[in-house]
């Protein structure tokens, strides 16, 4: 299966550890939206897209490539981000990037997140929330996500 994950980390590097833990996995190159070739990124099986969370939402970066994409078919996508806290129900913003990937005919077969360091301004006056993470259990969790993207293990033979 051909990968590639598309990963913007900004701060602290929390999004590309993720990337690489899930990349480990999928045997994946891991990918700035600027290094994208866009007459072949649909020629990949599976295509992760991950970010940072800022103001609410994936980083504008990962969205304008998104928009720029021509259409697929029989193509999967993946989303992960990283975020100094969970997402709001009612904001949605994994639900309105798997929505702008599905509009591009990419079938989204998952989404995995996990907290991060942040130390957006007002956070950096007590030096930031969530030190250490991601740690090693949430690189854990990411791989055993990646997993799930290549199907289950086939059994041994007797």
């Amino acid at each position: 299966m051909k990968t590639l994950i598309v990963c913007v980390s900004i701060s602290h590097t929390n999004t590309k550890k993720v990337a690489r833990a899930i990349a480990e996995v999928l045997d994946a190159d891991v990918v700035e939206p600027e290094d994208v070739d866009l007459t072949t990124i649909g020629d990949y099986d599976l295509v992760g897209f991950g970010s940072g969370i800022y103001f609410m939402a994936f980083h504008p970066r990962l969205r304008q490539l998104i928009g720029s994409i021509s259409p697929v078919t029989d193509r999967r996508a993946f989303v992960f981000s990283t975020s100094g806290s969970s997402e709001p129900p009612l904001l949605g913003y994994t639900r309105r990037l798997r929505d702008q990937l599905a509009a591009k005919g990419y079938d989204v077969v998952g989404s995995f997140s996990c907290r991060g360091f942040d130390t957006w301004l007002p956070l950096r006056l007590f030096g930031g929330i969530n030190k250490g993470k991601p740690d090693d259990a949430d690189l854990d969790r990411a791989r055993a996500f990646a997993r799930t993207l290549v199907g289950p293990t086939p059994p041994l033979p007797d």
